[in-house]
């Protein structure tokens, strides 16, 4: 079953807007599961607004806000927020302002799924998770089953995820995995190459906070796209073996799936993945 039909049915054949892309989206990776911090939904726009044209991207740059305007996208879906604190002024002045007053000039939705879509049930850690192979996977941090006064967890849903793999398997071998997954040559580690491992956690982007969650779910090791130096010194002391994706290869991967998960729920609509983001951070 594709992620798209887990979670609702379109019909086709109807005029989609704004608001009926943006209740897919809260039904995909539902607001509630955000973080108390984060700014989720859609955050600029008119939901009546007719769509025909939506891009993906990891972040909204100059290049990503250009190619948007250039190929008429009507509504981005962004997995970092823009804007992301709540702001004073809107104005040309600032590098926030300049792309906010471009994408609306141009009539662009923003709608921005982030920490929602990385704890939902087909979110980017339950990914990153299938992506090693891990089994028996469930949330580092298990959502609470609200209609049930909080007695219960959603074993589906939660921040980051935890499994085990079906062998043994070395550190260096893992982090091969998880380059030939997401197509980059490089990572770091932290910890032996050579170390056997059989239970790991996942987080996607900066999850320094999960390292905690991951020692007392008895896991060898933790891949993330990054943490502080601090981070790999407790890592270390606590032997747990650390793999670093880099935050953009950690999340990049999903917002081309999400692009995918809406082209079918939506065939009448043109779907894509941001062509020109790239990662800011290069590796030498």
């Amino acid at each position: 079953m594709s992620p798209a039909t887990v979670i609702v049915n379109v019909d086709e054949g109807v005029m989609h807007t704004v608001g009926s892309i943006s209740e897919f989206l809260e039904a995909y990776a539902p607001p509630s599961l955000a973080e108390d911090w984060d700014n989720v939904g859609l955050l600029v726009g008119d939901p009546g607004q007719t769509v025909q044209r939506v891009m993906t991207c990891l972040t909204i740059t100059p290049e990503s806000a250009d190619e948007a305007i250039a190929d008429g996208v009507n509504m981005i879906v962004t997995h970092h927020p823009l804007p992301f604190r709540p702001l004073r002024r809107l104005t040309t002045e600032s590098h926030e302002g300049r792309l906010l007053w471009q994408l609306m000039s141009g009539g662009v939705a923003i709608y921005s799924p982030h920490t929602a879509f990385d704890s939902c049930r087909r979110g980017i850690n339950r990914q990153l998770a299938e992506g090693i192979a891990l089994r028996d996977v469930h949330p580092l941090v298990p959502v609470e089953n609200e209609s049930n006064n909080g007695a219960d967890v959603d074993v589906t849903m939660g921040g980051g995820r935890h499994g085990t793999l079906d062998a043994p398997l070395e550190l260096a071998a893992l982090a091969g995995r998880l380059k030939a997954f997401l197509a980059v040559d490089r990572v770091q580690l932290v910890g032996e190459p050579t170390r056997a491992l059989r239970r790991v956690a996942v987080a996607c982007g900066s999850a320094g906070t999960f390292l905690q969650p991951a020692i007392a779910a008895g896991c060898e090791a933790l891949v993330t796209g990054e943490v502080s130096f601090h981070t790999c010194l407790e890592a270390q002391a606590a032997g747990v073996a650390l793999i670093l994706l880099g935050h953009y290869a950690s999340e990049r991967f999903a917002v081309a799936g999400l692009a995918d998960v809406l082209a079918e729920a939506f065939p009448e609509l043109s779907v894509w993945a941001s062509r020109h983001e790239q990662n800011p951070l290069q590796w030498y």
